[in-house]
């Protein structure tokens, strides 16, 4: 089994920043896209930026210039450093990764708990 462990979230004001760390363990052989969602109440989950194994990024349009993901492949993790908070950036903030668990198997889609991110005006 995989697991997904988000943390770094919490209460900031509006301007500030934090920085959300997600750590996968348990039976992985490799690890390719990584990625960051968020669901604000009474929305559908969106996806905020993924990044590939070779470092290539995309960013929702909301948090262009504001948001950088980064991953550390050797240690299985993926950052998201948020500046310029916005208050409609509060939401519960995904980890997500697309993983092999066995030679030649398909890549497996894992979520991790999620980490509330609130930013008060």
């Amino acid at each position: 089994q995989v697991q997904l462990v988000e943390s770094g979230g919490g209460l900031v004001q509006a301007g500030g920043s934090l920085r959300l760390s997600c750590a996968a363990s348990g039976s992985i052989l490799l690890i390719n896209t990584m990625a960051w969602y968020r669901q604000a109440p009474g929305n559908e989950r969106e996806l905020v930026a993924r990044i590939g194994r070779g470092g290539s990024t995309n960013y929702a349009e909301p948090v262009k210039g504001r948001f950088t993901i980064s991953r550390d492949n050797a240690k299985n993790t993926v950052h998201l450093q948020m500046n310029s908070l916005k208050p409609e950036d509060t939401a519960v903030y995904y980890c997500y990764a697309e993983v092999q668990v066995r030679v030649g198997g398909n890549f497996l889609r894992y979520w991790g708990q999620g980490t509330q991110v609130t930013v008060s005006s």
